[in-house]
């Protein structure tokens, strides 16, 4: 009966220790503006800077 309960315990930690969870930066769907420049083919990264961008 021990050892049951003891494989039971060890199966049991081995599956609550697998659960990982990975965590990425927190600016992880934002492109820089100069990358979002050379996927598009432009000439200047202003027009994709949050602060070069005109508020209307």
């Amino acid at each position: 009966m021990k050892k049951i309960y003891f494989v039971l315990t060890i199966c049991s930690m081995m599956f609550l220790m697998s659960c990982y969870t990975q965590r990425t930066a927190g600016n992880s769907g934002k492109v820089p503006p100069g990358q979002a420049k050379k996927s598009t083919g432009s000439k200047s990264a202003k027009p994709y800077a949050p602060g070069q961008q005109k508020k209307n």
